[in-house]
C-alpha cells in the first residue's frame, strides 16, 4: 500500500478541499430527528418504532395446550395403559369449559385453554383417540404438552424498545399483544430536483445533444429505499428565476406537509450554467445571502473521488427555511455521494439503529491507483466466501452501467495513492 507523502494535484490541491467526514457532519446537522406518528400495523412495515412497546398482559395470557389430545390430571395416569371417559370437547377460543373432575379427561385442541384441574396434556398420538372414552398407552408429567401463561412475555415487559425496525416479526409480537397501532418515527419527505435543459424524460425520444434524465428516478429510489419519501419535481431548466420560482411554489404547494430536505443534482461545479449554484448563492432580491445562524448553502470541494462538488445548507422558501442538499451531476457522483451523506443523515433522523450501510473488510482481488488526498469510493463486487472484492469498471463517474452491476462500494483511503491485490480494504455492502 502505497501513501501520500505531500500534497497531489488532482482538480485543485486535495489539502484545500473539504474532508469527506466534515461534510457528512455538515449534511446530518441539516435534518433534526422527526416527530412521532401513530400508524396501523398494515403501514409499520420498516418503520422505526419512536417508544417502549410494553406488554399490557402476559403471552400466552392463559396456559393452553401444545398438542392436539386430551387434558389430563397427571396422578390419573400412574398406571398405565389407562382407559378414562372423555367429559368434554374444548377446540380452541371455547371460553366456558367446565373444570376437570379427577379420574376423566377432556379432549382439547392445539392452543385451547387448559381446564382448571388439569395439568398436562397426553398427545393424540398416544392414545386410540377415543371420543366417548378414550385409552391412553403413555403417562406425561405435569406441565408437559402445555403453554404456561406468561412463558413468553410477562405483562409489563418491554417486548420492543424504542429505536427497533418493525419487520414482520416484530409486528407479529405487537399484534401478539393487542397492539392495534404503533407510533413510529415520521418518514423525511424529501423533495428531488432534476436540472438541466437538456434533459429528456425517460421513454422519449432524443434530439442531438439531449440526454435521458435518469438522476431524478434514481435519488428519488435511494431515498425511498433509505426509508424516506421522495417526490420527484423534473426538468427544471437552466434559468436562476425560474429555478427558484419553481421550487418556490413547490413547497409552497406542500405547506400541509412541509418538506424536510431538498435535494438536487448537478449545476454545482465550477462552469457556466451551473443554476443550482448561482441560485441558491444568492436572496430573491439577488444580494449575497446572510450565513448567519446557517442560512444559505455553502459549496464545497470534498477530498473525494467521484463527487467532489458538493454543497449543503438552507434555502429560505415561502415556508422558512428548508434544508438543501446538492449533489454534482454525473449519476455515478450523485448516487456514491447519496450513499456517503445523505442515506446516513436520513436514517439517523428516524432513528435507524444503523444509519450507514453494513460495512466489513475484504482483500482486494486485483491492485489499483488512487488519487492523492482523495478518498477513492469505488464499486465493486465482493466474494463472501474468499473474502476478497473486485473492482467493477473503471473509475469514471459517468460509468452508471458498472454501479448497476456492483453490489458494493470500496473506500481507498484519502492518503493512500495504491493498493496491491491481496491488501486489506474497508468494503459498504449496497445489499440490504
Amino acid at each position: 500500500m502505497r501513501r501520500v507523502t505531500g500534497h497531489g494535484h488532482d482538480h485543485g490541491d486535495p489539502s484545500a478541499m473539504r474532508p469527506v467526514a466534515e461534510h457528512a457532519a455538515a449534511v446530518a446537522a441539516l435534518i433534526g430527528p422527526t416527530a412521532t406518528e401513530t400508524v396501523t400495523l398494515a403501514d409499520a412495515r420498516e418503520r422505526i418504532l419512536a417508544e417502549d412497546l410494553v406488554a399490557p398482559h402476559p403471552l400466552p395470557s392463559f396456559a393452553n395446550s401444545a398438542m392436539d389430545g386430551y387434558a389430563v390430571r397427571s396422578a390419573d395416569l400412574a398406571d398405565t395403559p389407562v382407559a378414562l371417559p372423555v367429559a368434554a370437547d374444548i377446540p380452541a377460543g371455547r371460553t366456558d369449559g367446565p373444570p376437570l373432575a379427577p379420574g376423566t379427561v377432556h379432549r382439547i385442541m392445539t392452543g385451547a385453554a387448559l381446564p382448571d384441574g388439569a395439568d398436562a396434556v397426553v398427545q393424540v398420538e398416544w392414545t386410540d383417540a377415543g371420543t366417548e372414552q378414550v385409552r391412553i398407552e403413555r403417562a406425561v408429567g405435569a406441565g408437559q404438552n402445555v403453554r404456561g401463561a406468561g412463558e413468553d412475555v410477562t405483562a409489563g415487559t418491554v417486548v420492543l424498545p424504542a429505536g427497533t425496525i418493525l419487520g414482520p416479526a416484530q409486528i407479529g409480537l405487537a399484534a401478539a399483544i393487542g397492539a392495534g397501532t404503533l407510533p413510529v418515527r415520521r418518514r423525511p419527505r424529501v423533495l428531488v430536483l432534476s436540472t438541466g435543459s437538456e434533459l429528456v424524460a425517460p421513454g422519449e425520444p432524443l434530439r442531438h445533444g439531449q440526454i435521458h434524465e435518469s438522476n431524478g428516478p434514481m435519488l428519488a429510489a435511494a431515498v425511498d429505499d433509505a426509508g424516506a419519501r421522495a417526490e420527484l419535481l423534473r426538468f427544471v431548466p437552466d434559468d436562476v428565476e425560474q429555478f427558484t420560482r419553481t421550487l418556490d411554489e413547490a413547497l409552497a404547494a406542500r405547506a400541509d406537509d412541509p418538506v424536510d430536505l431538498v435535494l438536487t443534482s448537478g449545476g454545482v461545479s465550477a462552469g457556466a450554467y451551473e443554476v443550482v449554484k448561482d441560485a441558491f448563492s444568492r436572496t430573491r432580491s439577488g444580494a449575497e445571502p446572510d450565513r448567519r445562524e446557517g442560512r444559505g448553502v455553502t459549496f464545497s470541494k470534498v477530498a473525494m473521488q467521484p463527487g467532489m462538488p458538493q454543497g449543503a445548507g438552507y434555502h429560505t422558501g415561502p415556508l422558512g427555511e428548508v434544508a438543501v442538499v446538492t449533489l454534482p451531476g454525473n449519476p455515478v457522483s450523485s448516487l456514491v455521494s447519496f450513499e456517503v451523506f445523505v442515506r446516513p443523515a436520513l436514517r439517523r433522523a428516524m432513528g435507524h439503529p444503523q444509519p450507514g450501510r453494513a460495512r466489513v473488510r475484504a482483500r482486494l482481488a486485483e491492485g489499483l491507483d488512487s488519487p492523492a488526498g482523495r478518498a477513492q469510493f469505488r464499486r465493486g463486487r465482493i466474494d463472501a466466501v474468499a473474502g476478497t472484492v473486485a473492482p467493477v469498471g473503471a473509475a469514471g463517474s459517468h460509468l452508471l452501467a458498472a454501479l448497476a452491476r456492483a453490489d458494493c462500494l470500496f473506500l481507498v483511503d484519502a492518503q493512500v495513492t495504491r493498493v496491491e491485490a491481496g491488501e486489506s480494504v474497508e468494503v459498504w455492502l449496497l445489499d440490504g
